[in-house]
């Protein structure tokens, strides 16, 4: 064989091996996503917690599911601590056993955790959460410039879902206005069905409730300065918003159970008892989540029993958005953990839970054809697309105050909930209880 055919030789034979090691490596990656083959050689196992309860529990389970596919060596335990969760995990955090990784409702939360120590960075995934997250959803990850939590489930909680054949027979269309939807509720109770759904059991309902209203009547800048308590809770624009809140509160016979009612009813019941089929209440006012507790609890169909429509504007404030997210955060780094937060990053995690409903995915590559009707569409399209959007107000402050049954803002509006002509009282006992929580 002469000289030059050896060459030849040479040559395709290494760039047979350079080829195959291409292939090869991109196989790998495409296992860390999500991909066809899974990723065996990380072992080891992963405790969550999270606040998610019923359907919602049952949808990231599904999530989970997919990682478990993907990484088959890494076994994975879930605990719901619901609404209880700053103090189930602050009492596991105390007693040095936290959860490898847990699901925060609340940004303030993230950043008290972050700023004690307690926190591991996540940067080792901020290339893959650079890839599939806008700056802003990365920012609300961030303290002090290290990147601890990833926003995986967002929301958009400027929604009122409603009873498609209650509102027929009342004979309304849905409010574009507040005093259309007093006007639609007034013209609803008459044809013998209470018009408001309210979950004041839970809260957190009460708080979301308030922040649309306040983000209508006071506008961006005022909503980022109560949220920083730059201004006092006794300021006029929230003896505002409380008022517009009391127009709902005060019109007792319109409220499925009355005040004393709506106390005892908690989140999912608030959804429930609206589409069930006899229905107690026309309306619900709560986030785009509210579509999977429906769906779950019956056989309703959206568009033709069920839809939404945007959270009423307030005396000609502009479109906007109040929302909000759960932050994945890792207590306890090991490569399983690793894993986990690097799949979550992924347009695959997102889009096990989009397909199921009830659920707004932050990651701009998760493909909308996944999302199952036009409204989660709708409701996921208007999240990611508002001109104004601010994020949970209660979740941005210290939890004590924003987030903890019996205590501060859940407290208070549930007790406002009760007595609604008490507006004066309510913003004193705010204030009292944000100087003592942000400690100025």
């Amino acid at each position: 064989m002469n000289k030059a055919l050896w060459i030849i030789i040479a040559i395709v034979v290494v760039a047979a091996v350079v080829i195959g090691v291409v292939v090869w490596t991109g196989d790998e990656e495409e296992g860390v996503g999500g991909g066809e083959e899974p990723v065996t050689d990380v072992t080891g196992s992963v405790a969550v917690m999270a606040v998610w309860t019923g359907a919602e529990q049952a949808s990231f389970q599904a999530v989970l599911d997919g990682f478990n596919e993907a990484y088959p060596n890494v076994t994975v335990t879930y605990t719901s601590a619901g609404d209880q969760l700053p103090t189930v995990l602050g009492t596991a955090v105390e007693g040095g056993n936290p959860p490898d990784i847990a699901v925060l409702p609340q940004p303030g939360l993230m950043k008290e955790y972050a700023d004690r120590g307690e926190l591991q960075p996540i940067d080792f995934a901020r290339e893959t959460i650079d890839e599939h997250f806008a700056e802003d959803w990365v920012k609300l990850g961030t303290v002090d410039d290290t990147l601890y939590g990833l926003i995986f489930k967002g929301a958009n909680k400027s929604t009122v879902w409603y009873n498609v054949n209650v509102f027929s027979d009342a004979g309304v269309e849905p409010p574009a206005t507040w005093d259309e939807l007093l006007q639609a509720a007034e013209q609803i109770g008459a044809s013998g069905v209470p018009a408001y759904s309210i979950g004041g059991a839970d809260g957190w309902t009460l708080t979301d409730l308030f922040e649309n209203i306040y983000l209508r009547t006071a506008g961006p800048e005022l909503y980022d300065q109560l949220t920083a308590h730059e201004i006092p809770w006794t300021d006029p624009s929230v003896t505002v918003a409380l008022e517009r809140m009391a127009d709902l509160f005060a019109d007792t016979a319109n409220i499925a159970g009355g005040t004393a009612g709506a106390l005892q009813t908690d989140f999912p019941t608030s959804v429930t008892q609206v589409f069930k089929e006899s229905p107690d209440a026309a309306m619900v006012f709560e986030g785009d989540f509210v579509q999977g507790v429906i769906l779950d609890a019956s056989e309703a169909m959206p568009g033709e029993d069920f839809d939404v429509f945007t959270f009423p504007s307030i005396e000609g404030s502009a479109p906007s958005v109040m929302g909000g997210g759960d932050l994945a955060v890792m207590f306890r780094d090991s490569d399983a953990s690793r894993a986990l937060i690097e799949y979550l990053a992924t347009p695959e995690a997102g889009e096990i839970w989009a397909a199921r409903g009830g659920f707004s995915s932050p990651n701009r590559n998760v493909d909308p054809a996944v999302y199952p009707d036009d409204l989660t569409r709708q409701t996921a399209t208007d999240l990611a697309e508002a001109e104004t959007f601010r994020f949970d107000l209660s979740d941005l402050t210290p939890s004590e105050f924003g987030g903890t049954p019996g205590q501060g803002m859940w407290q208070i509006l549930q007790d406002f909930l009760q007595s609604p002509d008490r507006t004066e009282q309510a913003q004193q006992r705010l204030e009292s209880a944000a100087v003592q929580a942000y400690g100025r």
